[in-house]
């Protein structure tokens, strides 16, 4: 498989650009990167990610989605396979927080990451080229 094709995991911080109302920079490279992910069918996300981005994008954006419009773009995401956190992915995430020294929810984006075969993830969250688990992680603002 070319690297053009590798299986990649966006994290929430990615997402909440993406459908930001703003018109900023970051705003056309997430959407840029998204758009080419799911022409791709190379996109995955979690339980968790959905989570996070429902209560940003209806809580913390300004100007704030109502609850259909976030649920709408949930409902878009879930059209791509969706990685389900279960206690084992917890368990696992514990683990590694302590051991890469990452905070727990970014342990959690790891692991499901993983366990979704993606080569690559997505986030503005962790050192842009280290890998973890074997996935490597970019940050499309800095690539």
């Amino acid at each position: 498989m070319n690297a053009e094709r590798l299986l990649s995991f966006v994290d929430t911080n990615i997402l909440v650009y993406a459908f930001d109302r703003s018109n900023s920079p970051k705003k056309r490279i997430a959407q840029r990167l998204m758009n080419e992910l799911m022409e791709q069918d190379r996109l995955r996300v979690s339980t968790q990610v959905l989570q996070e981005l429902f209560v940003t994008l209806t809580r913390k954006a300004k100007p704030p989605c109502s609850n259909e419009e976030a649920l709408a773009v949930l409902e878009d995401l879930t059209a791509w396979p969706l990685v389900m956190i279960d206690y084992p992915s917890i368990r696992a995430a514990v683990g590694l927080a302590a051991q890469a020294r990452i905070s727990f929810w970014d342990a959690l984006v790891v692991v499901a990451a993983a366990r979704a075969g993606a080569a690559i993830l997505y986030t503005e969250d962790l050192n842009h080229g280290q890998e973890i688990l074997g996935v490597r992680i970019v940050n499309p603002f800095l690539a």
